[in-house]
């Protein structure tokens, strides 16, 4: 029986039809399809939608997904927002729980590769397709036209897309997130380049007297990392039980050159580290000379807690140990030495000394001992093959030894 012309069409029913519309004199014929979406709870009036296409199959096919969709619940309703305003939603309101450093981070890449990219697109309509060629003329070199952009700057950008696709998931705009589908450029690590014993020798005659001696000294028995050490206040240094609490580190507040603040560390977690006898009398010696400082600095002293300091009491700048460091290592021959080549360093030693990955990893503040594995994994080799060298040499002094008991008459 025919449905009656007064009677309400059924949630995700639809019906199809043939159109052909005029512009500037010219006919254009297309496929349409309108579905009941459901009931506006508020008029109780139907919501109706449509569904356009250059044939009857391409529509046919559209409409039952789409009424499919509706019959088991996981329906979303289109929407006309497009990926640059959804982009400017989430880094206004969905941004607040991340580091200051961070939320500039994922502000650079959305002005500088995102929004100039896919900007315009309507959020519903990205598509991995989309988003993977994005990310292939990124990665692909400038003289063939792309930005030649590294691997690991690929990995970034998608970083910051994902997350704010996959928040427009949670929050219903769009069904799945369509860069869970894109492939990567893979990511070739640099090599480490921890400094050798005879470079070690010649840093510390280099830095000997030097007034971040004790600085480069610390980081470099203690593997902290910069910002971690010009935010070190003494409050987290226990000198009577050998221990150093790394709870935060000193970094630029986004825009204002010159300017710091106190965040958390990088994986926002904390921890102790339990520091060698000598670094702990290095330590009173140079809280011993900071006494001293503040009574020369007299009421020009500002006293906020930090271990190393300037000489009225403020924070060292990162980027002055920086500078200071490259001159040094300039001085001894070794000009592409990186200020982390220290913490590289005393990752290196450590493990060489018989530390069990697990411990470096807890002293380095790496989220996970695989990753610690996986940048010093070579170190590990060595001490394997320096362990096969030993077990040889014990073979064969029990062989030698053996073979001198033979033929022996008990």
């Amino acid at each position: 029986m025919a449905r009656k012309k007064n009677s309400r069409a059924a949630q995700g029913s639809g019906t199809i039809r043939k159109k052909t519309i005029t512009r500037n004199g010219k006919d254009y014929t297309y496929w349409e399809a309108r579905y009941t979406e459901g009931i506006d709870p508020g008029t109780g009036k139907q919501i109706q939608r449509s569904i356009t296409g250059k044939t009857q199959k391409e529509v046919a096919q559209k409409l039952k997904a789409v009424t499919t969709s509706i019959d088991m619940g996981t329906y979303i309703a289109p929407n006309k927002m497009t990926v640059g305003q959804w982009l400017d939603i989430w880094s206004a309101e969905y941004l607040g729980g991340v580091k200051p450093k961070t939320a500039e981070s994922y502000d650079c890449q959305i002005r500088n590769h995102i929004k100039p990219a896919l900007s315009a697109i309507k959020l519903e309509a990205l598509s991995a397709p989309t988003i993977q060629r994005f990310y292939n003329r990124l990665h692909q070199p400038k003289e063939e036209g792309g930005s030649g952009l590294s691997a690991k700057s690929v990995d970034i950008v998608h970083g910051v897309l994902h997350k704010a696709l996959q928040q427009a998931v949670s929050i219903g705009y769009i069904r799945f997130n369509p860069s869970d589908a894109c492939e990567l450029p893979r990511i070739e690590r640099k090599e480490i380049k921890p400094l050798d014993d005879d470079a070690i020798a010649s840093f510390l005659e280099a830095i000997h007297g030097h007034k971040f001696e004790i600085v480069y000294l610390t980081m470099l028995f203690t593997g902290m990392r910069r910002g971690e050490i010009c935010g070190l206040t003494w409050d987290c240094v226990d000198l009577d039980k050998g221990t150093i609490q790394i709870n935060k580190q000193l970094q630029n507040i986004p825009g204002k050159p010159g300017e710091f603040r106190l965040v958390s560390t990088k994986n926002s977690r904390g921890r102790t580290i339990t520091i060698a006898n000598t670094v702990v009398d290095m330590l009173k010696e140079y809280k011993a000379q900071q006494e001293d400082m503040k009574k020369h600095a007299g009421p020009l002293w500002e006293e906020y807690g930090y271990v190393f300091t300037n000489e009225i009491g403020n924070h060292l700048s990162p980027n002055t140990l920086y500078h200071n460091y490259k001159r040094l290592v300039a001085s001894i021959g070794l000009p592409d030495a990186r200020l982390h080549d220290l913490r590289h360093s005393y990752a290196v030693a450590a493990l060489r000394a018989g530390d069990d990955i697990k411990t470096v990893q807890g002293n380095l503040g790496h989220h996970a001992a695989s990753f610690t594995l996986d940048v010093y994994g070579h170190v590990t080799d060595e001490m394997k093959r320096d362990s096969a060298d030993r077990m040889e040499a014990y073979i064969k002094a029990f062989q030698s030894c053996k073979g001198k008991t033979k033929g022996k008459t008990p």
